[in-house]
């Protein structure tokens, strides 16, 4: 294996700020010349070889995806700038191709010689010519001159702003104080993360708004005072975003009106598996009504834990439940009820076990290996890897790239995520273009006191983040247009989902565990109490994920403006049962839907469907064989987008998909659940 050299060199990671900004609109002046080419011909010289179309895109987007990639990770506030000014141009760019009404017709034109010269394409080839007509159309391209030049200009301004929200909430930098008293309750080992500083008399500890420092004060912090005032902060942080929520959704507005759909979320919608508006609206309303009386019961439950700690440390209580509650009683019941301790758990999982562990654990699943390799990257503490077929005997069982950054630093992307910087495709000289797919993680750093350990829900964010690496690696298809995680967004989640039921099987968490002292695995118990925690408050948890996909939805079907602040605060209490209180502009850290989610948040529930199935059906009886993870690298990973995802869930189950196992698992193993 050592001595194999991969077919496809890694790219270069030392762009400075000018050269971003020069090789993206290189590239963009070259496709732009391919598309005069493409405009240029005459009808009856339309087809589908002289439309290169795909392979230009191809092209372009291997240069343009990895430098807008750096406003993501890089250290350099100037490269940092310049790569999201290149995503800029390039979504403008974006806008401005996607209107070209003579490749367009170019485009029609290939479609009709195409079906009367009788010539027998691909499924891939066809369904590439199907896409291509279908996005002119909702571009907007059937519409007359003068409307469809106002949709460019609404267009552009909807992606400037949709991108000025988003750049706000990756350099969100603020903090919340608080002094030792205040964080009664709050581990050691996470305070002594955070900055300490003189304030007046007293010494104050500064608490950014990074998952790793302020979701220990949620789940910890003793003092109800001490979780509001983290709260507030918390949901108000990103205030400035308010009034850019309103513009992009009412540039939505207009421009849904324009190309003649009823809503935003009926444009979004046509192109998923779920097909309309009105048809998640009902699978919402469904859930939340099966929901509903598990969260009620749910929430008895921690309001008389509140209730009782309450009485015992002589605190007031008024009969409430609020958001600043939940985390906290919801670990307390936990430990209680199981008596799982979440922070000795978190220290079975040192991130220098979990992480070679899980990678080992897919190695082994999906038959390949992951080769560390020094290279190049955008930081020193990148991990760069080369992953071949396991038993490569030549270049020829490369399968692509794949980088992990997966530590907190200064504006760095502040969740967890995978770019598919370089999507696999054909080559026009036939050879294979590869992969290349990068994690972003921000997993604890250590601490004076103790190893970088990971919470076992980081595990299960790890395990889940990995699918949609390999989704991105061992896909295999000729356009990179269908490539990877390029599938209908309701669906995008459903194999990354699938997977982390792997972090609820006994031998998986006894083999990726290793206590940072004695080195011993979790025994049975701690595992049984995991397992079993899995669905402890299963009804407000999904509740909550509901407030989410039933505000994004209302807003995308609304027809007028309202106040989103107020909106956003008033679904939420009648949603997910918990009160608000003053917490302010919450929406302005809602950045899935300026990112790409928009009427899209239901997908995260509804692929859920699709992932319990997929399990129950093939992998719950032998979740590590490798022969299940070869049907499952053939029927789900390899063809991406390249066919309809029904064809491919069909293919893998070996019939329809149905709801019985996502059902079962959230109502079957729930005691409050009479469903």
């Amino acid at each position: 294996m050592a001595s194999l050299n991969p077919p496809q060199a890694a790219p270069k990671w030392t762009h400075t700020p000018e050269e971003v900004l020069k090789l993206t609109k290189e590239a963009i002046a070259e496709y732009r010349a391919l598309e005069d080419r493409v405009a240029a011909l005459k009808p009856e010289q339309c087809n589908f070889d002289s439309l290169t179309l795909a392979h230009g895109e191809n092209t372009f987007n291997a240069v343009a995806e990895p430098l807008s990639f750096y406003q993501n990770v890089s250290t350099s506030k100037e490269l940092r700038d310049a790569s999201n000014e290149a995503e800029v141009i390039v979504r403008d760019f974006g806008v401005e191709s996607s209107m070209r009404i003579d490749v367009f017709r170019a485009k029609q034109a290939a479609a009709k010689n195409i079906k009367a010269s009788g010539q027998k394409l691909s499924v891939e080839e066809q369904r590439l010519v199907d896409k291509m007509i279908l996005d002119g159309t909702r571009a907007g391209l059937a519409l007359p001159d003068a409307e469809r030049e106002k949709l460019t200009q609404l267009k552009k301004e909807l992606s400037q702003t949709c991108l000025e929200f988003s750049k706000n909430f990756n350099e969100e930098d603020g903090v919340v104080s608080f002094t030792l008293d205040e964080l009664k309750g709050v581990p050691a080992d996470v305070i002594s993360g955070y900055t300490k500083r003189t304030e007046g008399d007293k010494e104050v500890y500064d608490i950014t708004f990074k998952t790793p420092d302020i979701f220990p004060v949620f789940k910890f912090a003793e003092s109800p005072d001490t979780r509001r005032k983290a709260y507030e902060g918390f949901e108000n942080r990103l205030s400035i975003n308010e009034p850019i929520m309103s513009k992009f959704l009412d540039l939505r507005r207009q421009i849904a009106k324009l190309l003649n759909y009823p809503t935003w979320a009926d444009y979004v919608t046509e192109v998923k598996m779920v097909k309309d508006a009105k048809s998640v609206k009902k699978f919402v309303t469904d859930l939340e009504q099966k929901l509903r009386p598990v969260g009620l019961k749910d929430r008895e439950t921690l309001l008389a834990l509140k209730k009782r700690e309450h009485d015992e440390k002589g605190l007031p209580f008024n009969g409430e439940f609020y958001l600043w509650d939940y985390r906290y009683y919801d670990r307390k019941y936990i430990e209680e009820s199981l008596n799982l301790d979440d922070q000795l758990v978190k220290e079975y999982f040192p991130v220098s076990v979990v992480v070679p562990a899980i990678l080992e654990i897919y190695q082994n699943l999906l038959g390949v290996k992951f080769v560390e390799t020094k290279g190049e990257t955008w930081h020193p503490e990148v991990q760069q890897f080369a992953v071949w077929e396991k038993d490569a005997k030549d270049e020829s069982g490369f399968v692509g790239y794949c980088y992990l950054d997966l530590f907190p630093r200064a504006a760095k992307y502040s969740h967890a995520a995978v770019w598919p910087l370089l999507p696999g495709y054909d080559k026009e000289d036939g050879t294979r273009s590869y992969p290349l797919t990068a994690m972003v993680a921000n997993l604890a750093k250590p601490t004076p006191q103790k190893p970088a350990l990971m919470r076992h829900d980081d595990v299960v964010t790890f395990f889940h983040e990995m699918g949609h690496v390999f989704h991105g690696l061992l896909s295999k298809t000729k356009f990179a247009r269908f490539h990877g995680t390029s599938v209908a967004g309701d669906f995008v989640e459903a194999p990354s989902q699938m997977l982390e039921n792997w972090c609820f099987e006994p031998k998986v968490l006894e083999r990726m565990s290793s206590h940072y002292e004695t080195k011993k695995p979790l025994d049975a118990e701690l595992i049984d109490k995991i397992i079993k925690s899995r669905y402890v408050n299963v009804g407000l948890f999904y509740l909550r994920q509901l407030f989410f996909a039933n505000f994004d939805l209302k807003v995308h079907t609304d027809q007028e403006a309202a106040d989103y602040t107020k909106l956003w605060n008033e679904m939420r209490e009648s949603i997910s049962l918990v009160k608000g209180g003053n917490l302010g502009a919450g929406q302005g850290s809602f950045n899935h839907i300026a990112g790409g989610y928009d009427a899209g948040y239901y997908g995260y529930t509804y692929s859920l469907v699709f992932a319990a199935d997929m399990y129950a059906t093939v992998f719950k009886a032998d979740p590590l064989d490798p022969v299940r993870g070869q049907r499952y690298r053939d029927k789900i990973l390899r063809p991406g987008g390249s066919r309809d995802e029904i064809d491919s869930l069909k293919d893998f189950l070996g019939r329809e998909p149905n709801a019985d196992a996502f059902i079962e698992e959230l109502f079957g193993q729930s005691t409050s659940s009479n469903l």
